[in-house]
């Protein structure tokens, strides 16, 4: 079954000669706008897209901010430990004054605050670097070397060398052996 229909000025539709629709164009017609409403329903309306699109943004804003707030805890811990680090590199001078005091002199006071100082440092992460044993370029550092028996030992600690939180804050300074040269 085929009818024709035209629209008019007026905007009703009227048969006309000029446009012919058939029963498939009609059934076309009807699946197609059954295709575009299940479409539509599958889409997201725009409340529900912004509404989404806000908690992707807060979420991403919430990322930022945990990140931004563990990376001012760490640069916080890394600036007291240079400051530490400062403060102890100055007194260490004051520990070899002291260590000099003692071997002159066993005075019981002197002993005393030595002991103390040494505690409260050793709560703050300086530890002493050992000497007994091999050379070690990464933690000792050679001011004499003479000849001997066997390379790289250790003869005698010229000036103690310290570590804190296990990073070098100063080399000891050695005296080392090295092999007898042989002509």
């Amino acid at each position: 079954k085929a009818s024709k229909v035209a629209p008019t000025s007026s905007g009703s539709t009227e048969q006309d000669e000029s446009l012919e629709i058939t029963d498939a164009d009609e059934k076309a017609g009807a699946e197609m706008m059954e295709k575009l409403l299940n479409a539509m329903k599958d889409m997201p309306n725009n409340e529900e897209s912004k509404e989404k699109e806000f908690q992707e943004k807060l979420a991403r804003q919430q990322a930022d901010f945990d990140n931004f707030r563990k990376r001012i805890e760490k640069e916080k811990q890394e600036t007291i430990a240079n400051a530490n680090a400062n403060l102890i590199s100055e007194l260490l001078p004051t520990l070899d004054h002291f260590e000099l005091a003692l071997k002159h002199n066993k005075d019981k006071g002197v002993e005393m605050i030595y002991e103390e100082l040494n505690e409260i440092l050793k709560k703050n992460g300086l530890k002493k670097i050992k000497t007994d044993g091999n050379f070690n370029p990464n933690i000792h550092e050679a001011v004499v070397s003479v000849e001997g028996d066997k390379n790289g030992v250790i003869l005698e600690e010229i000036q103690r060398g310290y570590l804190l939180n296990e990073k070098l804050l100063r080399a000891s300074k050695v005296k080392v052996s090295r092999l007898k040269e042989t002509k």
